[in-house]
């Protein structure tokens, strides 16, 4: 269920109000007059199954309240109710299938920032893949793929293709590409660094390395897996599944990737380096299209579903 939380311009408050009590799925509703000060108007509460979310914030920014007032939109993680019970068999489909759309571009929006936060996770996550790089050790390697910050901006590349949204499609696109360069950067640093601490050596980048050769040497798995770990990244995001995000992070080799080409950059190890590259570009790519696709079937399953709902009721 989800908690609806808005502050109404009093000459909305009736359409508001009724909006609300015509969408299947919706329950407790509260309406408190000239309850708010700032911005002043009417407060009203309400829940709403996650199926009927999307269509009631869809309706409510349509009156403008959005704008005038406020939404405030929380995951209600207990609701013990039979009235909530009543509305969550009443409105369609599932709730784990339904995509909260405005919530989805306001997460990847604020995942796409380009804040000291996301700059010191990228960086620190490269430069733990770098000394799992040299070290040849597969631990370091996943620990590096779990911190690795990325999949928020891509997310939104895909979120902002399937619902034509140029502005977060180029603020994800610059937090990717200018997260990886400052990282590669930074990292290329660290690794002479380490260098000069006798901590690196060009010797262990040479090495057979069994457990992490597969990052500079792309193949058709590569893809596979990207494609794979897009879609269930996709799916995580939008039913709110974060347990499988973790599993999503450490199965793709983006954060390992830009870490050897670093390293291989601060030895001069040209093929290493493009090799790496073309690993990481592949994920990327692979994480796009798998996530946009996902996206769009989901959009047109769910409209599906609810045409199906309002036939029904206009028959009822």
């Amino acid at each position: 269920m989800l908690h609806l939380r808005m502050i109404v311009p009093p000459d909305r408050t009736s359409a508001a109000v009724r909006l609300i009590e015509s969408t299947v799925g919706t329950t407790h509703l509260v309406v408190l007059p000239g309850a708010a000060r700032n911005p002043s108007g009417d407060l009203v509460l309400c829940d709403a199954a996650r199926e009927a979310g999307d269509e009631l914030l869809h309706g409510l920014r349509e009156l403008g309240i959005d704008r005038d007032g406020s939404i405030a939109v929380e995951n209600i993680d207990l609701s013990m109710s039979a009235r909530a019970d009543t509305a969550e068999e009443e409105a369609p489909g599932e709730g784990a299938d339904a995509v909260i759309w405005e919530q989805l571009a306001e997460a990847t929006h604020e995942d796409s920032t380009l804040s000291f936060t996301y700059f010191s996770f990228m960086g620190l996550a490269t430069m733990i893949a770098a000394c799992g790089v040299v070290l040849d050790n597969a631990i370091l390697i996943v620990g590096a793929m779990a911190v690795g910050p990325e999949f928020g901006p891509l997310a939104g590349v895909c979120t902002a293709i399937v619902q034509r949204a140029p502005r977060l499609a180029a603020r994800s696109l610059v937090a990717l590409l200018v997260g990886f360069a400052s990282a590669i950067l930074a990292t290329t640093l660290f690794s002479l660094l380490m260098d000069w601490m006798d901590l690196f050596s060009q010797s262990m980048l040479d090495a057979q390395r069994p457990q992490t050769s597969f990052i500079w040497q792309p193949d058709p798995f590569s893809f596979v897996v990207a494609l794979l770990a897009g879609a269930a990244g996709t799916l995580s995001l939008t039913s709110s599944k974060s347990g499988a995000m973790v599993g999503v992070a450490i199965s793709v080799t983006t954060v390992p990737a830009a870490a050897n080409a670093a390293v291989a950059l601060s030895y001069g190890e040209v093929g290493q380096m493009w090799g790496s590259i073309q690993q990481l570009l592949l994920n990327l790519l692979g994480i796009i299209l798998a996530g946009t696709a996902t996206l769009s079937l989901q959009k047109r399953l769910w409209r599906t579903q609810r045409g199906r709902l309002r036939r029904h009721l206009r028959r009822g």
